[in-house]
């Protein structure tokens, strides 16, 4: 493979200016993380501490094995959704090591609302589910939730994708053979219940884990029987009388203790079906990047100046480099992984989408995952470009992207606009992972062209209309427009609704997507078909 050669001054005014204004997107990142990692308001946190609980937090380190990495996902779901919440939407995803072996954690945080379930949560819930079920990786619940928050049931109770896909889901793993193990450390009510009945193997608290379909006050009430919560759903009863739960501890600690010691008996781990060579790392430092992307988003980054901080030596076999140039398409090896790339240099022509339906088609026959890095306002528009077949040829593009059963990823680096958004491999192809840079931006366009569109056709009614419409008064009309795609666009909207999986620095992004190739490295391949393509 060639060596991408960097033409970068890191000296000059524009890296620095570049540079300095990334840092300020940075801080904000690292400020967010902060306080989602905080959990709830200090009282719920002393309430919970005094009554000789680990915080949700305390209790993922204490499971994860000393020194493993701990892959957080959606880290900012329902952040400023949900009044005074933290980022979070009250519960912990992530990827980690236990006892050797990779899992999928799910933690509720009982200091945010009880741990209840808002519609986020679920959502949140459910995704780590599916990639849990995606890489055939054990599923640890730690259960400590008062169920669902009751002024949000239409989107937790009737649809799939909400709550009752969290249990659907538990249900389907187990019979796949994906391990499902829980620990019961606190309130485990109503339809909440069944969360840790389903799973593999229970372990239970004495003395603060309950488990009912109807609490105490509800019994009451139902019946007219009255019953103290620990006759009615504590650990021994369920331990000794109804066999509901298996192993009874007498701490969060023991109980955490019993969890690892579960998961060692687990089968082991599978190899990866195509073993990785030994990373090298990029001659380039990764961090350089911030001062590569243009602050001007008007102008297109060098993505090969990008690529060449990223993969493995800056090693980079590009694919057709002198056809199709608005497209960057190339192997590369990425932690030891053979990868595909596909970064956009410009917007997407005829001539390019036809460049990577040969590229991805080639990566699905050799089977190489296909990392998309998302930097491009859209497909090219126009008269010239319509008669040259656009519309089929990226077509052919989005169907090939598609279809592509390989590991796929999608990363948005810039803009991703439009038509764009979706043949970059967008959230609604199901991407193995979509991440997000904090200067990332997508949207069905950019904010000034949205605005210009919609003054358009507002000047033409007026016009149609015999009104006139004064310069001050279209800009007070744009400036809205402006205002509301550059809200939606920030990737912080899109992290807060769940439609990335996280907001990575670019400093981090070679180690986290290292983790995730290493993850689909263990599944089986599946061959991949292609639709009917227009010619």
């Amino acid at each position: 493979m060639s060596v991408i050669t960097s033409a970068v001054s890191t000296a000059s005014d524009e890296f620095k200016r570049n540079a300095a204004e990334f840092q300020t997107l940075l801080d904000d990142l690292r400020r967010r993380r902060r306080l989602a990692r905080v959990g709830g308001e200090p009282a719920a946190r002393k309430r919970h501490t005094d009554a000789g609980k680990l915080l949700p937090r305390d209790r993922v380190a204490a499971l994860l094995d000393p020194g493993s990495p701990f892959l957080e996902l959606a880290e900012f779901a329902g952040d400023e959704m949900y009044g005074s919440n933290p980022p979070g939407a009250g519960i912990i995803t992530g990827i980690g090591r236990v006892s050797g072996r990779v899992c999928m954690i799910v933690a509720n945080d009982a200091t945010v609302k009880g741990g209840t379930y808002y519609t986020l949560t679920a959502k949140k819930h459910v995704r780590a589910q599916q990639i849990a079920w995606q890489h055939r990786l054990p599923g640890l619940t730690l259960v400590d939730s008062g169920g669902a928050n009751l002024p949000e049931m239409a989107g937790i109770f009737p649809d799939s994708g909400q709550y009752g896909s969290v249990l659907h889901q538990l249900v389907r793993q187990s019979a796949d053979g994906v391990p499902q193990l829980s620990v019961v450390h606190g309130a485990c009510t109503a339809g909440g219940a069944y969360t840790p009945v389903l799973t593999d193997q229970t372990v239970i608290v004495k003395g603060q884990g309950y488990i009912h379909l109807g609490g105490p006050e509800i019994v009451q009430a139902a019946t007219g029987e009255v019953v103290d919560r620990e006759s009615l759903g504590g650990a021994e009863m369920h331990t000794y009388r109804s066999g509901v739960t298996d192993y009874i501890a007498n701490d969060d600690r023991h109980a955490l203790g019993i969890l690892r010691q579960l998961v060692t008996d687990l089968p082991a781990r599978p190899d990866p079906f195509s073993p990785p060579e030994t990373p090298v790392p990029p001659r380039y430092d990764p961090r350089e990047i911030y001062g590569i992307l243009n602050s001007d988003t008007r102008v297109q980054t060098n993505t090969r100046e990008i690529i060449a901080r990223l993969v493995d030596d800056s090693r980079f076999e590009e694919f057709k480099r002198n056809f199709g140039e608005t497209l960057l398409c190339g192997f590369a090896h990425w932690g030891g992984h053979p990868v595909g790339i596909v970064a956009n240099q410009g917007v997407l022509m005829s001539d390019s989408s036809i460049k990577a339906v040969q590229f991805i088609d080639l990566c699905c026959k050799r089977n190489i995952p296909l990392i998309f890095m998302a930097d491009v306002t859209g497909y090219m528009v126009g008269r010239e470009a319509e008669v040259g077949g656009i519309a089929k040829n990226g077509a052919k593009m989005v169907q090939a992207m598609s279809a592509a059963n390989v590991p796929k990823y999608n990363l948005v680096i810039g803009s991703s606009y439009g038509a764009g958004y979706m043949g970059m491999c967008g959230r609604p192809f199901e991407p193995h992972f979509s991440f997000g840079w904090p200067n990332g931006r997508a949207a069905l366009m950019g904010p000034e062209q949205a605005a210009t569109t919609l003054s358009i056709v507002q000047r033409r009614k007026r016009e149609r209309l015999g009104q006139e419409w004064s310069e001050a008064e279209e800009e007070a009309f744009r400036q809205p427009i402006r205002d509301q795609f550059s809200s939606f666009s920030n990737m912080r909207n899109f992290a807060a609704n769940l439609w990335i999986d996280s907001i990575l620095d670019p400093a981090e992004t070679r180690m986290v997507m290292s983790l995730v190739l290493d993850l689909a490295a263990r599944v089986p391949p599946v061959p991949t078909s292609f639709p009917i393509l227009r010619m």
